[in-house]
């Protein structure tokens, strides 16, 4: 069957190679093309035979080539966020266990918000899918057992509250952990609690600190946006160091992932806070209905 199309789209490009061999037949305006004479295919047959094959790759060819290269030539991986196995269970648990109240809560605030307007979800989504990208910018930070990335929970904190932070924050942990092999399913607690609670309530908390006390819009935003970023490694230092110190002590193994994660997250946290404020002012500039909520008690756009 490739032949033959091979054949059709050859002679469709040049007719007059084949005339002889074309049958067409006119009726009642319109005209019928026929399929080449069988003469025609079995000499055809044979020329192909003593063809050379295409050198063009196919695309099974392509995925073959592909998947031996990855195999052949394997490259080391580094795991964002906390990696599968790193946490032992029952500190894997205590998080897990620890990070549902916020998850709770921040599913009924959705459901009350969402009543009130219905196209919050969207927005929601909006947000969650920003979240979820923006994570998926990992730098590698063997000794730590992690890696330094930006969290965007900061910006996310402002737009729709710390609470459903939490929300969107969880499922872009999950799906990074199930389909991208960042993170782990054992460690999810540990990670919702280090990037979507400490991360939200802390840059939440330093808009509205900083704002109360009359600090221009978008240098609070700037500064949450820092804070939020350095918050979720400050805990995450905590988490590894609290549950494998081994001999040594929850403070000094405290300072010494911590110390490992300055050199990449202390400029990502600056970087963070520019792009919090730069998020920020670009949906103040297209929709200014959303950012007008930034003074309401609870924060968020509803």
């Amino acid at each position: 069957m490739s032949n033959l199309f091979q054949i059709l789209r050859t002679n469709l490009k040049a007719p007059g190679r084949c005339t002889a061999s074309w049958e067409r037949r006119v009726s009642n305006r319109r005209t019928v093309l026929m399929v080449p004479s069988r003469r025609w295919l079995k000499n055809r047959r044979s020329q192909l035979m003593f063809q050379p094959i295409s050198a063009s790759p196919t695309v099974p060819t392509c995925v073959a080539l592909a998947v031996l290269l990855t195999l052949g030539f394997p490259a080391t991986a580094s795991a964002m966020h906390i990696s599968e196995g790193i946490l032992p269970a029952p500190w894997a648990g205590l998080w897990f266990v620890l990070s549902l109240p916020f998850l709770i809560w921040g599913l009924h605030d959705l459901r009350v918000r969402s009543e009130r307007e219905p196209m919050f979800k969207s927005l929601v989504g909006l947000v969650g899918a920003a979240v979820f990208v923006i994570s998926c910018m990992p730098i590698p930070v063997p000794t730590a057992g992690s890696c330094s990335h930006p969290c965007a929970t900061g910006m996310a904190a402002i737009l729709i509250g710390p609470s459903l932070t939490v929300v969107v924050t969880s499922i872009a942990l999950l799906l990074q952990a199930l389909f991208l092999a960042h993170g782990g399913l054992t460690t999810l607690g540990a990670d919702i609690v280090s990037m979507g609670v400490a991360g939200a309530f802390t840059g939440y908390g330093a808009f509205r600190l900083a704002t109360a006390f009359g600090v221009p819009r978008w240098p609070a935003v700037f500064l949450a946006g820092v804070l939020s970023d350095w918050a979720t490694y400050a805990v995450t230092s905590f988490e590894l160091a609290s549950a494998l110190h081994g001999n040594a002590s929850v403070g000094h193994a405290f300072a010494a992932v911590a110390i490992a994660f300055c050199p990449t997250q202390i400029p990502l946290g600056i970087l963070e806070g520019f792009l919090t404020a730069a998020a920020c002012r670009f949906i103040e500039t297209r929709r200014p209905g959303l950012i007008a909520s930034l003074k309401q008690p609870h924060g968020g756009v509803a």
